[in-house]
């Protein structure tokens, strides 16, 4: 968890209102600190790059730009700001083109302040296993109704792994944590975080979500249990 300075958080949503309740609840946080607000994708591309925020708390329907290309733009910029993108629905339609675009979680608009506090820390840290829960159960959907995947080609990056990283890559998958993975693999969970690392670095991808899905668009791992 960051203890160095406040987790600089960007509201993006098209509904004034929300944005003010939002922002009402991570202000009271000592350890948040809200860095400015827009109300399109386009506005929030321009925020990113003058505020540089830790987090974008990011809306799918808007005006000009939707959530979801605002997301990508942003996954594929140098920023280093992870999206966490805002949903009415638990099984939005678009939830999965955002986790493609590079989204770190999902929250649903009508969350409890607790989760929504709970959810940035997490996003921020970059230690999330799946989180919040309703990122988790679209994993899930993705997962159930995804075509077999065995004939897929393997991905050459994954050569760049080393076994030992390959096994923990696999364990990220799976959904477990930092602890999880030292039991399961007789490591430290200092040797696994420099494992974790790694991995995204060669894999350039941006946290332990995305690992997820690059692993079951790729075929990496195939899930054995049907209610994952």
């Amino acid at each position: 968890m960051r203890t160095d300075s406040p987790i600089k958080v960007l509201l993006v949503d098209d509904q004034p209102l929300l944005r003010m309740g939002f922002r009402l609840i991570l202000e009271g946080e000592d350890d948040m600190q809200v860095v400015g607000e827009a109300s399109n994708g386009i506005e929030a591309l321009r925020a990113v790059e003058g505020l540089q925020p830790d987090v974008v708390l990011m809306d799918v329907r808007m005006p000009l730009m939707d959530g979801i290309e605002a997301t990508g733009k942003i996954s594929a910029s140098p920023s280093e700001a992870r999206v966490i993108i805002l949903t009415t629905f638990d099984l939005d339609e678009y939830a999965f083109a955002g986790l493609q675009a590079g989204a770190s979680a999902f929250l649903l608009k009508d969350v409890a302040p607790s989760d929504l506090v709970h959810a940035v820390r997490l996003v921020a840290s970059g230690d999330a296993v799946v989180a919040p829960r309703v990122t988790q159960r679209l994993l899930e959907n993705f997962v159930r109704n995804s075509p077999p995947r065995q004939n897929l080609h393997p991905d050459p990056l994954l050569e760049e792994l080393t076994p030992r990283e390959l096994e923990v890559a696999q364990c990220i998958a799976q959904g477990l944590s930092n602890a999880e993975i030292a039991h399961a693999l007789f490591l430290s969970e200092a040797t696994v975080k420099t494992h974790v690392r790694r991995i995204l670095t060669k894999l350039h991808l941006r946290d332990r979500v995305q690992v997820v899905v690059y692993a079951y668009e790729t075929g990496m791992v195939v899930p054995s249990n049907p209610d994952y």
